[in-house]
């Protein structure tokens, strides 16, 4: 294949599609406006499914590299009341399906496995524009511009590449996450960290608030403090005080165990807001030479579990289809996008078919259906 393929981001999805495309002797350039791999941190731990980001992985032959970097023990999983009484405690016994990484890890693999300068460093996309006979021309903030004949947005929520294909822009879900860590627990915070336990601990009120936490390495809780309230709610927070944006955040939990509140005050970082947003579902597009998307920027989805594993399987089934139709870019990306818009579609159904008020029960079948697939 003589294409070149230029990849915009160097997320799961982007990385796996380069790597699965060296597998097959083609070479990629990913572009990715962070200046460095450390520039900032990739997040907490992510649970990797068999069903799809377990099948990306196969495809980028890293199986033995992925295993090395499984988190044991932290499928583990409990669900809390308010007043921390333990509704559900399901230990981690080896045979789920859904081993835990650290997302830093997963995406260092990755990095680790393709080529030297496979990943152009501190390239911020300022536009995109069409050529002729399906090529695309990508210009950097620093002024520098390449042209290629294969584009793909792996740019996540707020992609550059996306308006080539679509009008369609994020909407706010009403739902946003605050972040805190709680750093060596076990001694610092003994009564946080045996609440969480060993894997994850879900703390609910269902349809109202719930605190979500992680037990990561080296003995870190990173908790998710989730609320449904609009923007202008959250604004009128000022995070840049981080014990008084802690103590506002707690006020809403009022009432409930010291042991669950304390995840949020005790926080030994600044709490940081994660707002969610959403495409509508079944985003979808009419085919454009030359050019297509995987993961967050073709169907960004509130925080289910599914979003990085949907990504990685993207850039694997992108690759595949790319390496099969060496000669036909147009009939690769026609059946990577024939594959990927129902499969996308149906998770985003289901997200959104979820009640608004669950009863209890719902919320703990959510929590357990371990071996579903989507």
């Amino acid at each position: 294949m003589t294409t070149d393929v230029t990849i915009i981001g160097g997320g799961l999805g982007g990385l796996t599609l380069a790597r699965v495309l060296h597998v097959h002797g083609i070479p990629a350039t990913v572009y990715e406006a962070e200046a460095s791999p450390t520039a900032r941190t990739q997040g907490g731990m992510l649970d990797i499914h068999d069903y799809n980001g377990q099948l990306a992985v196969q495809a980028a032959g890293l199986m033995d590299e992925f295993r090395s970097i499984i988190m044991e023990g932290r499928q583990a999983m409990r669900v809390l009341d308010r007043d921390g009484n333990v509704l559900l405690d399901q230990p981690d016994d080896g045979t789920g399906g859904r081993p835990e990484v650290q997302r830093g890890e997963l995406r260092q693999m990755l990095l680790d496995s393709l080529p030297a300068g496979t990943v152009r460093w501190d390239h911020k996309v300022s536009s995109v524009r069409g050529l002729s006979e399906g090529r695309h021309e990508v210009a950097f903030a620093d002024g520098s511009t390449v042209a290629t004949s294969l584009l793909v947005g792996a740019d996540g929520a707020w992609s550059r590449v996306r308006p080539l294909l679509s009008d369609a822009v994020p909407e706010y879900t009403g739902m946003s996450f605050v972040e805190t860590y709680l750093v060596d627990a076990d001694t610092r915070h003994p009564t946080a960290a045996k609440a969480v336990g060993g894997g994850s601990m879900f703390a609910l009120e269902p349809g109202k608030r719930q605190i979500g936490a992680h037990r990561e390495s080296g003995g870190t809780l990173h908790t998710y403090v989730m609320l449904s309230k609009p923007q202008d709610w959250f604004a009128a927070i000022d995070f840049t005080d981080p014990a008084a944006a802690a103590a506002r955040i707690a006020q809403e939990f009022d009432g409930w165990a010291p042991e669950l509140t304390a995840l949020i005050t005790d926080s030994d970082t600044a709490p940081v807001l994660r707002p969610h947003y959403t495409l509508p579902v079944g985003h979808r597009w009419d085919p454009v030479p030359g050019v297509t998307l995987v993961g967050d920027a073709a169907h960004l989805i509130p925080p289910n579990g599914e979003g990085a594993n949907l990504a990685m399987l993207d850039g694997a089934e992108l690759g595949e289809a790319l390496a099969a139709h060496p000669d036909d870019i147009e009939a690769a990306l026609t059946e990577y996008e024939q594959a990927m818009f129902p499969r996308s579609a149906a998770v985003g159904e289901a997200e959104a078919e979820a009640p608004d008020n669950p009863a209890l029960e719902d919320v703990i079948n959510f929590f357990t259906r371990d071996e579903q697939t989507p």
